[in-house]
């Protein structure tokens, strides 16, 4: 019994799940050029690969971390190990 009493969350939005948003960069394309992107086009992102990415929930900054492929992945899963937590109240929008 005792087992259970710890495996029962104590509020039950611990179970609740949330969207986390990853943010890897910020592109500002003319309109025009937009509308010119076809199949293949790049478009330059404001960040290089090794930088840091953005995690957000709900639009606001909660932490950044490095992008990373899961190791025994056989199709290239994506993952993000943090590197740094935004504390409480030092959120940005």
């Amino acid at each position: 019994m005792e087992h259970e009493a710890l495996a029962t969350p104590s509020n039950p939005l611990q179970n609740v799940p949330i969207e986390v948003t990853i943010s890897v960069g910020r592109a500002r394309p003319l309109v025009r050029d937009l509308l010119d992107l076809g199949e293949n086009a790049v478009l330059s992102l404001d960040k290089r690969i090794d930088d840091p990415v953005d995690l957000l929930v709900g639009g606001r900054l909660i932490a950044r971390g490095q992008l990373e492929q899961l190791e025994g992945s056989d199709s290239g899963q994506l993952a993000v190990r943090l590197t740094e937590v935004i504390a409480p109240g030092q959120y940005e929008t």
